[in-house]
């Protein structure tokens, strides 16, 4: 998985059926090259010539395919079956639908020698869906033991939940809003780094009320779900003309008050939020949530058992599996299309 927050390639291993049986294996983090970060950050968006887009994505390939390897000489016994390959998402426009994941997986199966599953997003946005979030369906599998209703929150670069009800039909998933990717950049804009880690410089600054209260004005909050956001959807609400701290203070704010929005679209107020995904090391946002949620517990995946780290990986894993055999990927509540819909492509490693 290569998410949004533009920080590197999780690698998990999962032993499923692709319903109820799920254990979570080993896994790794490898993060981006500096210098790949940047082409890859220069072809979001989807508007750069072919030309150069292209050699980014097998750029990015190969890393996937170097992630493999070294999961593998890291944990020979582990036996690789199928791999799910989520790509990394250069443009989301279902309205129009359009979608983009680079990645190519014909050649990872190649490089790797294991079928691969690929383009989990297309089908659904054809047949009318957002095409996202897609892990609910696995939170729902990890979820089956938990009491309910329970919300899961991933905070990467976008911020999505998924909420759990007391019935095996009662999920509902959306975007809630900007996860990590309005504060990285941010600070990369202001001191070259990637992120602002542990929310070091959030807990510094002082939040800006009036531009906090502007933002949760976008149409975007009132707006039913299921419903899904572009990485860069709210570029243009970026402060200005404010302090590193204090900006990096709001824009933290902002992630936690959409969240607090979403609220409103939930069947049940959930009896606690799990929270998984890079913005869970952020002890700002992390206070932040639970300063906004109205008292609900805000905990994160470690407490039920899970890794927050991997969670996303795992879920493709599932989703491939899923996928072979011919089962839905998303359902109306969780992407908006007009039925369950099969999706994925499978790249078989000998052609």
């Amino acid at each position: 998985m290569s998410g949004t927050s533009l920080d590197g390639i999780d690698v998990a291993a999962l032993a499923s059926d692709g319903e109820r049986h799920v254990t979570a294996g080993p896994g790794l983090t490898m993060p981006y090259p500096a210098a790949f970060r940047e082409r890859l950050r220069g072809v979001l968006g989807g508007d750069a010539p072919a030309a150069e887009i292209a050699p980014v994505e097998e750029e990015l390939t190969r890393l996937h395919a170097a992630a493999v390897a070294e999961f593998r000489q890291r944990r020979p016994t582990v036996a690789i079956e199928l791999v799910g390959f989520h790509g990394h998402t250069i443009l989301h426009r279902p309205q129009e639908r359009r979608t983009w994941q680079i990645g190519d997986g014909a050649l990872l199966a190649r490089l790797i020698g294991v079928d691969v599953v690929g383009d989990f997003r297309s089908a659904d946005v054809a047949a009318g869906g957002e095409g996202a979030p897609l892990a609910p369906l696995y939170h729902a599998a990890l979820a089956a033991g938990l009491a309910k209703p329970v919300a899961i929150l991933n905070i990467g670069g976008v911020a999505n939940v998924t909420w759990i009800g007391q019935r095996a039909d009662d999920i509902l998933a959306f975007d809630t809003g900007p996860g990590n990717a309005p504060i990285d950049d941010w600070v990369r804009r202001h001191t070259g780094a990637a992120a602002d880690f542990d929310g070091a410089l959030a807990l510094c600054g002082r939040v800006s009320a009036e531009l906090v209260a502007r933002f949760l004005e976008h149409s975007y909050f009132t707006r039913r779900p299921p419903k899904s956001l572009d990485r860069d959807d709210f570029r243009v609400l970026l402060p200005e003309g404010m302090g590193l701290a204090d900006g990096a203070a709001t824009l933290t704010e902002m992630t936690a008050a959409a969240v607090a929005a979403a609220l409103r679209h939930l069947p049940e107020p959930p009896r606690e939020w799990l929270v998984c995904g890079g913005g869970r090391h952020n002890k700002a946002l992390m206070a932040a949530l639970a300063r906004n949620l109205g008292g609900a517990p805000v905990r994160l995946v470690e407490a039920a058992g899970w890794d927050g780290d991997r969670l996303e990986a795992q879920a493709f894993a599932y989703l491939a599996v899923r996928s072979a055999r011919g089962l839905p990927l998303s359902l109306p509540t969780t992407t908006g299309a007009p039925h369950p819909v099969a999706g994925g492509r499978l790249f078989r490693h000998r052609q």
